[in-house]
């Protein structure tokens, strides 16, 4: 268990570093050094991260990185991690990536280095489009959503990248949110302790891409878990579970209306006088509970997750 007081108290966001104001990158890699504390290396793309980092002699994060191109970031992370090997040295090596970086970009070198089972943490840090660059929309944009390329709303759904590894078998699979910061790093501790390659999708709500007030990013990571929106699970070696702060939200009756998670978000205001389009995102809703469901109950998640996937 996490116990906040128990926590390195040490700065690791150095002061003039270039993030936005309520910035969910800032807080997820606090976050992960808590966590991992002086043994992670980052393997960062391009991406906001490498903004908030700087590129040059001087760092806006106390961290060790490697800043590599859009596509390559998870074989950067295979060769690091095997010559930390080589030289004995017993570092972990995080791939700390964009959703660009991971559902579109980088997903060949990401699905590459799962197929090999790199001793490696992948980390999706999801803002649901490439902010960096100007808000365009990435495969894991939502339903719906404005971005500068689709300014009447996106036409289709987020890519399932947690499921979509589970798929590769991998030893461990997780999604997180930077609201909920003790079960994010309860679940980088544990994937720090598995031998082979770790996946962890965390949710991080954008102030200036999603439209909403910078002290609002925590509320709005919150309110997607409770919405039912964001599901925290884990899968570890063949099993499939919930994490405790989303058991209560596979009871329908329990989570939050998504109009509450929609409207707090300039992105979705076009949609809040069309019910029709409201409705398509909770039938999204619950056919992701309905997977979990079958996850759940599976002898083997990953032959499930296949065949849900090829569906």
């Amino acid at each position: 268990m996490v116990i906040i007081h128990k926590l390195p108290n040490r700065r690791y966001g150095m002061p003039g570093n270039a993030s936005c104001p309520g910035c969910p990158e800032s807080m997820g890699l606090r976050y992960l050094k808590m966590a991992l504390g002086d043994k992670a290396v980052l393997v960062i793309p391009a991406g906001c991260s490498s903004v908030i980092q700087g590129i040059g002699p001087k760092s806006g994060i106390n961290f060790p990185i490697l800043n590599i191109a859009f596509a390559a970031a998870g074989a950067a992370a295979s060769g690091m991690k095997a010559a930390f090997e080589v030289q004995g040295k017993d570092y972990i090596v995080v791939v700390w990536a964009g959703d660009g970086g991971t559902a579109d970009i980088g997903f060949q070198a990401l699905s590459g280095a799962a197929e090999r089972n790199e001793d490696i943490i992948y980390i999706c840090v999801d803002n649901e489009a490439y902010m960096n660059t100007g808000i365009q929309r990435s495969g894991l944009t939502p339903y719906g959503a404005w971005t500068t390329t689709t300014w009447t709303g996106k036409k289709e759904h987020k890519k399932n990248m947690p499921f979509i590894l589970i798929a590769h078998d991998v030893p461990y699979v997780a999604t997180a949110s930077v609201g909920y910061p003790h079960d994010f790093i309860e679940k980088l501790r544990k994937a720090a302790k598995i031998k082979g390659f770790k996946y962890i999708h965390l949710h991080a709500p954008d102030p200036v891409g999603w439209r909403f007030d910078s002290s609002l990013t925590v509320k709005v990571a919150q309110l997607a878990v409770q919405t039912g929106m964001w599901p925290l699970f884990e899968y570890e070696r063949g099993s499939f579970k919930l994490s405790p702060f989303s058991k209560k939200y596979k009871d329908p009756s329990k989570r939050v209306p998504v109009i509450e998670y929609l409207k707090i978000q300039g992105r979705f205001k076009h949609l809040l006088n069309k019910p029709e389009e409201i409705k398509k995102i909770e039938e999204y809703i619950e056919r992701t509970w309905w997977w979990i469901d079958l996850l759940e109950r599976s002898t083997n998640p990953a032959k499930t997750a296949r065949e849900l996937l090829n569906k």
